[in-house]
């Protein structure tokens, strides 16, 4: 009987050293601020990381971010590079297709910024250069909606790329997500004369339900297991915490 209680706490105290040890690697696209950047001290901060590290801590598993651009974060997650994405991903049905997602962490509308003023129409936008990020959703959308009506889609590897031209007037516009418009350009120095214009875009067509987490196709457990982390951080408060830290409204979303 000693003997088997010694052996059932060795087993036990194994396991529990075993879930210390757990780690979950997570690909991130550090070009993308207030969502994710590599700050002035070479740590990775920002929404995303946040809320990352909120949801290893929930899951009782160590974060290891691993940062990769963005056109490549799918192919990489599918090479084993990492085992989830948490990079402001959109759940969109073309994604799902290579990936599984989570439900969504949050949702917010992309906008146009453009000098103050500006038409967003079609017949406005012909002959217009909008900087969009490659491979993005608003990508997809500016191509099919204003491309085809001849306007010229500038596509970036890097976010902060397109504001850098939209203020030397190498594009006239710049589409992507409304907080990153604003808090990356709207609200610096650089932006006067510039503005959000035209409406909110999130036709679920385009853009889904939010975004979401992605992992490998098939991998239901982590799935589950991200779905309650998320769950629960939104009930112990870590979530506004967080969304408090960088956002005055709702990131969360309807």
């Amino acid at each position: 009987m000693k003997k088997a209680l010694i052996a059932s706490a060795g087993l036990a105290l194994l396991a529990s050293l075993s879930a210390q040890a757990e780690t979950l690697r997570i690909g991130v696209d550090l070009n993308y601020p207030p969502f994710s950047k590599q700050g002035a001290d070479g740590k990775p901060q920002g929404f995303d990381i946040d809320i990352a590290n909120s949801l290893c801590a929930a899951m009782k598993v160590t974060c290891q971010i691993v940062p990769q651009d963005w056109d490549g974060l799918i192919p990489a997650l599918n090479a084993n590079k990492f085992d989830a994405i948490i990079s402001s991903m959109q759940i969109t049905p073309e994604r799902q297709k290579a990936v599984d997602f989570s439900h969504k962490y949050y949702n917010i509308a992309s906008r146009m910024v453009a000098k103050d003023g500006t038409k967003v129409d079609a017949a406005s936008l012909k002959g217009k250069k909008i900087g969009v990020l490659r491979a993005s959703t608003q990508e997809k959308f500016a191509k099919d909606n204003w491309g085809k009506n001849g306007a010229s889609i500038v596509s970036y590897a890097k976010s902060p790329e397109s504001f850098l031209d939209l203020k030397s007037g190498r594009v006239d516009a710049v589409f992507v997500d409304s907080a990153v418009g604003e808090q990356e350009f709207l609200k610096t120095a650089q932006a006067k004369g510039y503005a959000f214009v035209g409406p909110n875009y999130s036709d679920v067509k385009y853009f889904g339900p939010g975004c979401g987490i992605a992992v490998k196709k098939g991998n239901k457990a982590l799935v589950e297991r991200l779905n309650k982390a998320i769950d629960q951080i939104r009930k112990d408060g870590a979530y506004k915490k967080v969304q408090d830290k960088y956002f005055s409204f709702d990131i969360y979303g309807g």
